[in-house]
């Protein structure tokens, strides 16, 4: 086991620490400019946008990539692991950070809590841009296809034992996992170690399962049946969806059936060769994406 310093790499970036909904949050900050909040998925840490980071902060933006509750540097809380609360923890950062409204970027279950904030906090998104991560009321047609991100979700219900396999051997299943849901290639030894190391700092197994855990168990408890009427409006901020072709835990065709609730300007992108980790993947094509998409909705908003 290893303290939260494994979550504290070093490169261009400003770590620092932010409070925020009760809770304090490592960030990672790079660049000046309109504010733009990534949200990593799981098995992962702020790190993950490590190329996105440097790609924004470049074209003029305000990069943050923060650690969710229960990671990396940040707070490993009790309880807070539900939609409404990370959502809640994401708006608040914003704020926090001197802003009234950001660009959303998220991965995974990042790319959730994103969809989240467009129903919850729709004032502090300025627009959202979800990357392998379909909106919450797609999310159940996965279930349908039983692939490896069904199969995860289910054995994480059981209590103790997930966490306790995650950790064994050095924390060897993050990597086996990061290789099962990714493309060919993907990831190197210095990245799954990197994954795996954060991975193995106290309470990190259980928070980040606890996600998981609320996300299945809450379809049967009234929590779950008041997020699902207020996730019905339609999302009226700009949307992009990046998409790997090849990502086995969420099929692309899935993901992009998003598309029917963005009443707001909407862009789809599918990136050929990547899995369930695009923006790790072709790092580069997903920058390219995020850029070209806030550039081109950026010029609408000036020219209207």
């Amino acid at each position: 086991m290893l303290d939260d310093s494994a979550a504290i790499v070093d490169g261009p970036w400003r770590h620092r620490t932010v409070s925020a909904a009760g809770a304090r949050f490592h960030v990672a900050e790079l660049g000046t400019g309109p504010l733009v909040l990534f949200l990593h998925g799981f098995p992962q840490f702020w790190w993950a946008w490590r190329h996105q980071l440097t790609a924004l902060a470049g074209a003029g933006y305000r990069a943050v990539a923060v650690d969710l509750r229960g990671y990396g540097a940040s707070d490993k809380t009790p309880r807070g692991y539900d939609l409404v609360t990370l959502a809640q923890d994401a708006a608040g950062l914003v704020r926090a950070l001197g802003e009234a409204e950001a660009v959303v970027v998220g991965h995974g279950v990042g790319g959730v809590v994103g969809w989240t904030m467009t129903a919850y906090h729709p004032d502090h998104v300025r627009a959202l841009a979800a990357v392998a991560a379909p909106h919450p009321r797609r999310s159940a047609r996965i279930a349908a296809r039983m692939g490896p991100g069904l199969r995860h979700l289910l054995r994480s219900q059981v209590p103790i034992l997930p966490e306790h396999r995650l950790l064994q051997d050095g924390c060897v299943r993050v990597g086996e996992l990061l290789r099962e849901w990714s493309g060919p290639g993907w990831p190197d030894r210095t990245t799954e170690e990197r994954y795996r190391l954060a991975f193995s700092i106290p309470k990190v197994s259980h928070c980040s399962l606890e996600y998981h855990r609320w996300i299945f168990r809450s379809r049967f408890r009234p929590d779950g049946a008041r997020y699902n009427v207020r996730m019905r409006g339609p999302v009226r901020v700009p949307v992009l969806q990046v998409h790997g072709a090849e990502d086995p835990v969420c099929p692309w065709e899935i993901a992009r059936a998003s598309r029917a609730l963005v009443a707001g300007p909407y862009r789809w992108e599918r990136v050929p060769g990547a899995g369930h980790f695009p923006h790790e993947e072709r790092p580069e094509e997903v920058s390219r994406a995020l850029l070209e998409w806030i550039g081109d909705w950026e010029r609408t908003t000036v020219e209207k």
